[in-house]
């Protein structure tokens, strides 16, 4: 499609900022940054939306007030937490790309009746780098991609953010996966529901965000129940190789890619040791410095569909058979567990919420599953009362 018709058409779909030069005040001119104008730093405090019969907006940070003509239909995210956030909304058919589709965790869908997503029909916007020209092929009426992670992470400039939001359709998003980039220091973060309710009112599915809102709150109230009063220390890891010998660290810390950890009130051994996240430029640890530390209990992550037969014969087996790793008390009392994917929305959270509960409490949890899948999935088809 030629670059001159994409114009027309959105011209047309009158997507875009209340201003030209709002559209992006959250990121002008700071490659770095993501200091935001006076106007656009008060809006974003609360997520907010207007509507009319003929347009609505969205607010957030760091971008500020971004204008619609109409319910935008075709929409791509980069990162899996805010696919998974779009499917639980409803919006599945207009998923149209995804960074790497391998680390978004749409197999769980599965177990779902009626939901499921193509990621093979995806166009992946990776694929040794991320270049403007599939983003035109993609032709979406929104990005939901925080512009400061695609500057940060991918490498692009202002100026493909700009062409981008002034050809094809504008950015909405907020990294929030993880709080240790300095780059995001100068703006808010969202947590996971609140970021929920802005893709809600980008979308227009106020009943099905706050359906899902109440049902994790529900789950939530639950869990917090039954936990024990003596909570483990544990570390979270993903291997450096299969089999490991070494680890990238990960600090529990904030953001939604931890929830289901700071759900169960688990402690965070590696941060208590002052170990720094491999996010934020730390390196891999080997184990010696995990004996050292000596967590109650290892939290492998890894990214993709692992099948419990792969966990125990590439994780936990070499392990234990491990001149010093088996030394560690997690590998003698049996507490390696698979700790799931890195990026999370409302549907995905719940799986890995089940699995972190079973795994470290299996006497209160373990065979059991926390929530209804039938409820789920009547929430994201629309089967649901409300």
């Amino acid at each position: 499609m030629d670059q001159t018709d994409i114009v027309s058409r959105r011209t047309l779909l009158g997507t875009g900022a209340a201003t030209a030069a709002g559209l992006l005040a959250g990121c002008s001119g700071r490659p770095s940054g993501g200091t935001q104008t006076d106007e656009s730093a008060t809006d974003a405090a609360e997520p907010t939306a207007t509507a009319t019969p003929e347009q609505h907006s969205v607010t957030m940070a760091p971008v500020g007030t971004v204008e619609f003509n109409e319910v935008p239909e075709r929409w791509v995210p980069f990162t899996g937490d805010y696919a998974d956030m779009g499917v639980a909304l409803g919006q599945a058919d207009g998923l149209a790309g995804i960074g790497v589709p391998a680390r978004y965790g749409s197999h769980l869908y599965q177990e779902l009746p009626g939901v499921s997503v193509d990621t093979d029909a995806m166009t992946a916007l990776y694929s040794e780098g991320t270049d403007k020209e599939t983003f035109y092929s993609i032709d979406a009426d929104v990005h939901v991609i925080d512009p400061n992670f695609a500057i940060n992470r991918l490498g692009w400039s202002q100026g493909d953010v700009d062409e981008l939001a002034d050809n094809i359709g504008p950015f909405v998003g907020n990294t929030g996966f993880t709080h240790v980039y300095d780059w995001h220091d100068d703006y808010r973060y969202y947590s996971m529901y609140e970021t929920l309710e802005v893709l809600a009112e980008l979308f227009d599915e106020r009943a099905r965000y706050e359906a899902f809102a109440a049902y994790h709150d529900e789950i939530l109230a639950d869990v917090e129940s039954r936990l024990p009063e003596a909570r483990p220390d544990i570390a979270l890891l993903y291997p450096a190789g299969v089999p490991p010998e070494g680890f990238y660290p990960y600090l529990v810390g904030e953001g939604t890619t931890s929830k289901q950890w700071r759900d169960l009130g688990v402690g965070d051994a590696l941060a208590a040791d002052g170990i720094t996240d491999a996010q934020a430029g730390g390196g891999t640890i080997d184990f010696e410095t995990l004996l050292d530390i000596d967590p109650d209990a290892l939290a492998i992550r890894l990214q993709g569909e692992v099948s419990e037969t792969y966990f125990d014969e590439e994780i936990r087996t070499p392990l234990e058979e491990h001149d010093v790793a088996s030394d560690l008390t997690a590998v003698q009392n049996d507490r390696v567990i698979y700790a799931g994917l890195t990026y999370q929305g409302p549907i995905i959270h719940l799986f890995q919420l089940e699995a972190a509960a079973q795994g470290l409490y299996p006497e209160e949890f373990g065979g059991e599953q926390l929530f209804d899948r039938e409820r789920v999935a009547d929430i994201v088809t629309g089967e649901f009362d409300g």
